[in-house]
C-alpha cells in the first residue's frame, strides 16, 4: 500500500494530526538540514578555491621579483585578495618589513626584526584559521544535537500512542498506527540531519588542517627571505632576487658585520612553531 497524501498513513496525514511538539520538531529538523547543506556547499567550494591558491604559492618562487610573485598569488580561481590566505601572508610579512624599517626608533624597534616579522606571519596565519574555522561549530553542534532533536519527536510519538490506547482502552492498530508513525519518522529525520554534518565536519576539519600546513610552511619561507633574502629596497625595485640561482627568488644570506650572519637571520618562525 503506497503511503500517498491521500492515505491515512501518508506524511501529508501525519503533519495534519501532529500536534505543535511535533510541527516544531520537524521544521527544527528542516533548518537543521538547509544549514547543514548550505555549509557544506560553501565551505567545500572555498576549500577548492584555496586548493588552486596554495598550487600558486609553489609557483610564487619561481617568479624574477616580489610585485611578480603577487601577482602569481592572484592566480584565476583563487579567491579575492582579502580571502587569499597566501597572498595575505606575503603582504603582511612585506609589511612588517618596511614598517620595522621605518619605524625603528620607536618601542616595537626595540625587537629584532625577525621576531617582528615572525609575529605579522603568526597574526595572518591566525586570522585564517579563524576565517577557516567559520561554521563549523555549526555542523558540530548540529551533528551532535540533531539525533536528540529527533528523538524528542520519537517520544512525544509515543507519547500520543500511549494516550490513543489508554483512551481507547484497547491497543488497536489502528489508534497507535499515526502515532508511532510520527515517532518513526522524527528518528529517521533527526539521523538524515546529524549524518551528514558530521560526515561534512570531518571532511571539511581534514582538509582544513592540511591547508594550514601550507600556509604553515609557506609563512617559514616567506620569514626566511625577508629575514636573510634581498633587501626589503631591492624587492620594491623588482631586482631579481639570486639571480646566481636561476632568476628565480631565493634566499640569498643576508650578512652581519665581518660578514657573520645575523643570530636573528634563521627564520624564527620555524623555532616559534616548533
Amino acid at each position: 500500500m503506497e503511503l500517498t497524501s491521500t492515505s491515512p498513513y501518508g506524511l501529508a496525514t501525519l503533519w495534519n494530526q501532529g500536534d505543535l511538539v511535533i510541527k516544531s520538531v520537524a521544521i527544527i529538523l528542516l533548518l537543521m538540514s538547509i544549514v547543514t547543506w548550505w555549509l557544506i556547499v560553501t565551505r567545500a567550494w572555498r576549500l577548492l578555491r584555496l586548493r588552486r591558491a596554495a598550487r600558486a604559492a609553489n609557483a610564487f618562487w619561481h617568479t624574477r621579483s616580489f610585485e611578480e610573485g603577487l601577482r602569481a598569488l592572484q592566480v584565476r580561481g583563487a579567491p579575492p585578495p582579502a580571502l587569499n590566505p597566501f597572498l595575505q601572508l606575503a603582504l603582511e610579512g612585506h609589511a612588517a618589513v618596511a614598517h620595522h624599517e621605518a619605524n625603528s626608533k620607536e618601542l616595537h624597534g626595540q625587537l629584532s626584526l625577525a621576531e617582528w616579522v615572525t609575529e605579522a606571519l603568526r597574526g595572518s596565519i591566525d586570522d585564517s584559521s579563524e576565517r577557516l574555522r567559520s561554521g563549523l561549530s555549526v555542523l558540530a553542534s548540529i551533528g551532535s544535537t540533531a539525533p536528540f532533536v529527533g528523538l524528542l519527536g520519537t517520544v512525544w510519538g509515543i507519547y500520543h500512542a500511549l494516550l490513543g490506547i489508554g483512551v481507547a482502552q484497547q491497543a488497536s492498530i489502528d489508534q497507535v498506527a499515526g502515532p508511532v508513525g510520527e515517532a518513526l519518522i522524527m528518528t529517521a529525520f533527526g539521523l538524515a540531519v546529524a549524518i551528514p554534518a558530521v560526515l561534512g565536519y570531518n571532511a571539511l576539519s581534514r582538509a582544513n588542517r592540511a591547508l594550514g600546513s601550507q600556509l604553515r610552511r609557506f609563512a617559514r619561507q616567506l620569514s626566511g627571505y625577508f629575514l636573510t633574502g634581498d633587501s626589503l629596497d631591492a624587492t620594491r625595485e623588482g631586482r631579481v632576487a639570486g639571480a646566481s640561482h636561476g632568476g628565480t627568488l631565493h634566499a640569498v644570506g643576508r650578512t652581519g658585520p665581518a660578514g657573520r650572519k645575523d643570530k636573528d637571520s634563521p627564520s624564527a618562525f620555524a623555532a616559534a612553531e616548533g
